[in-house]
């Protein structure tokens, strides 16, 4: 989407109902699939493994990490219920916060961290300006920085997928998930066209690492559930499939604020929980012992010391 369509489009949506917004959504979804079809949900030559790769630790066919962003204060509010339905499953996740769009419980935090989960900033307003000017990032780059020490976040998640990775790789992190393999139906819908992880340089002129990538690789759960208006999990399961077979990282994004955790009457942009349980458990059921299942801080560890190692050899 251009610049400044974006600027009118997140100018307005606060005017627009909700039914609104997603009937304008679901419409362009229907128009993006038809032409995306050969690239989504599967992008062909994505997974082409990184040059010396040897594989996931512990033997493991592929990889699992589990991510969610919390985008408003009805998400804050399933956090701990939803966290604990993963944990009955044995599966972790990071949930993804924004610091000042609503008020977020230090309780909230340290129950994640206390249960060995994991806590990221997902921006820091979603009000879809953060990345409009350099101006503008310069301006914020303090403040999420104080909330990324505040809180021991590690990793940064780009509101609605906008992002200038350039400018993401300044800030106080370890890693970012601001980008995707394929997904044609956001705003910036340019894919990085690869399964894997990936460093960022901190210039082009020194080649430092800075960070590393980790780009989501299933379907949202949003464009599915809501604007797809999907009814099952066939699609994640045939996703699935594909990045077992190929060896590659599976990352799913998905939404607390989303999901109906509680059987009660659904909103307009609400999907049964259910569905995501029931991909939890044909994960651990059908691929058990298969998988290298950790958090998205250690992911972007492994990734960094496997291959800033094989750098500094390959310089010698």
């Amino acid at each position: 989407m251009h610049p400044l369509l974006l600027t009118v489009y997140y100018s307005l949506r606060p005017l627009l109902p909700r039914p609104v917004q997603i009937a304008l959504r679901r419409n362009m979804v229907r128009r993006k699939l038809k032409v995306n079809r050969g690239v989504w949900p599967i992008c062909p030559g994505s997974d082409q493994a990184p040059a010396d790769w040897t594989g996931w630790p512990e033997g493991a066919r592929f990889a699992v990490v589990l991510t969610h962003d919390v985008e408003t204060a009805v998400g804050v509010q399933r956090v701990h219920g939803l966290m604990q339905r993963e944990k009955v499953l044995g599966f972790i996740s990071s949930f993804n916060f924004v610091p000042q769009r609503y008020d977020l419980p230090e309780g909230v935090r340290n129950g994640l961290t206390e249960n060995c989960f994991e806590v990221g900033l997902h921006g820091l307003k979603h009000d879809g300006k953060l990345f409009l000017s350099r101006r503008v990032f310069r301006r914020s780059l303090p403040k999420i920085n104080r909330y990324l020490e505040a809180w021991g976040a590690k990793g940064f998640y780009a509101p609605s997928m906008l992002r200038k990775i350039e400018w993401i790789a300044s800030l106080a992190i370890e890693y970012d998930s601001s980008t995707f393999d394929t997904d044609p139906f956001e705003p910036q819908p340019d894919g990085v066209g690869t399964v894997f992880p990936y460093l960022i340089p901190k210039s082009r002129s020194s080649g430092e690492t800075a960070i590393v990538e980790l780009p989501y690789t299933m379907p949202q759960d949003l464009t599915l559930f809501v604007l797809m208006q999907e009814r099952d999990i066939d699609i994640w399961k045939e996703k699935l499939r594909w990045l077992a077979e190929r060896g590659g990282m599976v990352l799913l994004k998905t939404h607390p604020d989303y999901m109906n955790l509680d059987n009660s009457k659904p909103r307009i942009d609400e999907y049964p929980g259910e569905l995501y349980m029931r991909f939890l458990e044909h994960l651990r059921s059908r691929y058990a012992g298969q998988y290298w299942h950790v958090l998205p801080r250690d992911m972007a560890r492994f990734w960094r010391q496997r291959f800033s190692s094989s750098a500094a050899e390959a310089r010698k």
